[in-house]
């Protein structure tokens, strides 16, 4: 039986946060919030809620390498230390992936192992916030791969609180995301509630109803497609 999925995040990278904020404030019209400090990865973000009635508990998270955290003994996740989306960092932050939260992770990496895609070990991670201690499960390969540019999304397990549990409306909701690019075995109809698979060339669209307006974010092709899984 396949483990039920529902969006929990979007990603987006961006060389720095600073960037990473100055581009949310005139992309979307919003300062976004506080975040927190990843000790296992050497990452820190920012955060706001994007929850919706067809994505509740869905939130944003804007993610960089952390200047002051000494690198990590293995590769970041999300492809943060892949030269190609460096790369593309450097002309701007981007839309680069989702994560999908389940209660059962284990159960579908599993599954995707089977029809040939390792989504990587469930790796344990934590960070402190001023209401206690978020920890969670997350599906991270020892490469630090998305697979096929982001489309197929990261696996997490949340352990008690959910960050959306301290996050006030910030004015930004999401719409739609739709995937591309993913074999069927991969993704049967259904597999995660609200999320729409598309015939387009960008791996992931998202629809955002924010104070500037509607906005639509893409996830760009880096040559992931040809990552062997």
């Amino acid at each position: 039986m396949t483990a039920a999925l529902a969006l929990d995040h979007l990603v987006v990278a961006a060389r720095t946060l600073d960037e990473g904020v100055a581009w949310c404030e005139a992309t979307l019209g919003i300062t976004p919030g506080p975040g927190g400090r990843h000790a296992l990865m050497g990452t820190h973000n920012r955060l706001f809620s994007i929850a919706s009635a067809r994505f509740p508990r869905a939130y944003f998270e804007i993610i960089a390498i952390d200047p002051d955290a000494p690198p990590p003994p293995r590769a970041r996740w999300f492809d943060l230390d892949a030269p190609a989306l460096r790369h593309a960092l450097a002309g701007a932050p981007q839309l680069i992936h989702w994560v999908a939260r389940s209660d059962d992770t284990g159960a579908q990496c599993e599954r995707w192992r089977r029809v040939g895609i390792e989504r990587g070990e469930l790796l344990a991670a934590q960070r402190e916030t001023a209401l206690g201690v978020l920890r969670w499960r997350i599906s991270v390969r020892s490469d630090g791969a998305r697979l096929f540019d982001g489309a197929l999304p990261t696996l997490i397990e949340w352990s008690g609180v959910h960050p959306t549990g301290a996050m006030a409306p910030s004015g930004v909701l999401l719409e739609r995301l739709a995937v591309a690019g993913l074999p069927a075995v991969a993704w049967p109809p259904g597999i995660a509630a609200g999320v729409e698979t598309a015939d387009a060339a960008a791996p992931l669209v998202a629809t955002l109803a924010t104070p500037r307006g509607r906005v639509i974010l893409q996830a760009a092709v880096l040559g992931e497609r040809d990552v062997q899984p």
